[in-house]
């Protein structure tokens, strides 16, 4: 199957040899693989080459070996193709993400082909300074002003990884009674606002890469891209990178940093829409958004470090005013 591939990534690059010369991570529990290619011959010196192998499964790191489990992962594999054929062509400069080369695939198995980010967007970071925090939102901001009110075909209906629908084993496993009883409820709320954008779906620090600078940034990771309210990125961005303190302090002065670069993206893009309306029922869906992923968290790993006081005492309010 590898020799079948290698000889379409020659095919698709023009190249005249390439070589796998380096496996940049495995994918989530042993699903495949994420490889650098050298290529000779070709535009271009280097491709990353995402291979998924659903058949070489290890063990799940947190336990959730379940059928569930395994065909949520399957159908983003299959979303985050569709992504890089139909949709991705449609991000601008401002919502940078990895120019699409080509998809292949040989029984269950399948390969997607991408640019190498390394080129110009070298710097991974473990932590970001207000700035970079700043430009991350910018970039959220515009691929919410690209596809507001796209219907998400060929994508998730309901955009992010933790929605309540893919994730009956970790609800079940919620020990907060108020949290259990209105978590459908707060799904609800999010699912049927008014103002609806294609989200990234797991927009976390470590899906995004910088360029030397800083100043700049793109985005990969198209698994749970589909349809939702922007908060959900945002929400789920900002408690990626900021500590509970961190949010207190600046959550909402980011959160009008991001409604200005939306609002700018909106207008550069010429979409008619009533912005102060959006901005009213986005804002108020933001705690609904963090409350949401909370729930997630609390059914899948309740020690986790993302489960702040900042996060739980905006859960507690979300509760109480339901």
């Amino acid at each position: 199957m590898k020799l079948a591939f290698e000889k379409y990534l020659l095919k698709q690059t023009q190249a005249t040899a390439c070589n796998e010369s380096e496996i940049i991570q495995s994918l989530w529990s042993g699903y495949g693989t994420i490889s650098r290619y050298q290529l000779e011959g070709a535009a271009t010196k280097t491709v990353v080459v995402k291979r998924i192998s659903p058949h070489q499964l290890s063990e799940h790191p947190r336990g959730w070996n379940t059928d569930t489990s395994h065909n949520r992962k399957l159908k983003s594999y299959q979303v985050e193709t569709h992504w890089y054929e139909q949709w991705n062509q449609s991000c601008t400069v401002e919502c940078r993400t990895p120019q699409f080369i080509g998809s292949y695939h040989e029984g269950d198995e399948q390969w997607i082909i991408l640019e190498d980010l390394d080129t110009n967007f070298p710097l991974r970071k473990s932590e970001l300074d207000f700035s970079e925090v700043k430009v991350c939102l910018d970039w959220l901001a515009n691929l919410h002003a690209t596809f507001l009110n796209h219907k998400p075909t060929g994508l998730w209906d309901v955009g992010t990884y933790w929605h309540l629908a893919t994730r009956p084993d970790e609800f079940e496993k919620i020990e907060h009674p108020a949290l259990k009883a209105k978590a459908h409820l707060i799904d609800d709320l999010l699912n049927q606002c008014k103002y609806q954008t294609i989200v990234h779906g797991d927009a976390k620090l470590a899906n995004f890469c910088f360029t030397e600078n800083g100043e700049d940034v793109a985005a990969v990771d198209f698994q749970y891209v589909g349809k939702g309210c922007g908060m959900k990125d945002v929400a789920y961005f900002l408690g990626s990178c900021l500590d509970s303190d961190e949010l207190a302090l600046y959550g909402n002065e980011l959160l009008n940093e991001y409604f200005l670069f939306l609002q700018s993206a909106l207008a550069a893009s010429n979409v008619a829409v009533d912005f102060l309306a959006l901005e009213k029922e986005w804002r108020m869906m933001y705690p609904i958004a963090c409350a949401d992923f909370t729930r997630f968290l609390l059914g899948w790993m309740p020690s986790h470090q993302k489960l702040n006081k900042y996060q739980l005492d905006i859960m507690e309010k979300v509760l109480a005013n339901l």
